[in-house]
């Protein structure tokens, strides 16, 4: 079962809660979901096109979304909130207004609001954003994997296991590698399993990157 099924899925009730938490009628659940996929986009490319990350780690860890009648509450967990606050305040205010013209928000009020992850290198997104920086300055994958189980493991986790996927090193045919150190007990529901799979574009095609950590 461990490795037949999403992780986070998996463990919802006991260690997982929902990113997205709202109520919605049957007629409009899939506007909702829509909804919650363009807020997601629009970060992601806001940060992507006006922010210049020289690590290539953006430090998007989690994206909540809570939405009530007249209200949208949009919750961002950075690791590196300086590249998005520092600088340039209004940041902020012009990623609120572009996303309100995309959702056409006319009778809810949207609020953003930037929470900074304590061990930014214990969330599984910011270490496959890491892995994939490396892979786009063609670094070996197997320094590049190694390096981010040293970060993980710098952070006090337990246990990890990285996967990358396609054609590693511009190879003919794809193939699938992975490392992993200490404990993942994918099995065990009670155990906190925090799991993310990435996608990175190189010149040799697309890449899939899978990160689970095992931190309490």
């Amino acid at each position: 079962m461990g490795q037949k099924i999403n992780p986070l899925g998996f463990r919802l009730g006991t260690t997982q809660s929902h990113d997205s938490i709202w109520f919605a009628q049957p007629t409009n659940y899939s506007e909702n979901i829509q909804e919650d996929k363009k807020i997601r986009d629009c970060i992601k490319n806001y940060i992507q096109k006006n922010i210049r990350v020289s690590s290539g780690v953006e430090g998007i860890g989690q994206i909540k979304i809570q939405k009530r009648i007249d209200l949208i509450q949009v919750i961002i967990y950075m690791g590196f909130p300086k590249l998005l606050i520092e600088g340039k305040p209004q940041k902020i205010e012009e990623l609120q207004t572009s996303m309100q013209k995309k959702l056409n928000c006319v009778n809810r009020k949207l609020n953003i609001a930037i929470v900074k992850i304590a061990n930014a290198y214990k969330h599984p997104n910011i270490i496959a954003e890491f892995i994939a920086g490396q892979l786009k300055n063609r670094v070996s994958f197997r320094k590049a994997m190694k390096k981010a189980i040293e970060l993980t493991e710098q952070a006090g986790t337990k246990g990890v296991q990285v996967q990358i996927a396609g054609r590693i090193d511009g190879k003919e045919i794809a193939r699938v590698e992975w490392i992993r150190e200490g404990r993942v007990p994918l099995q065990t529901i009670r155990a906190k399993i925090d799991y993310c799979c990435y996608t990175v574009r190189t010149i040799y095609g697309v890449l899939g990157i899978k990160v689970w950590i095992f931190s309490k």
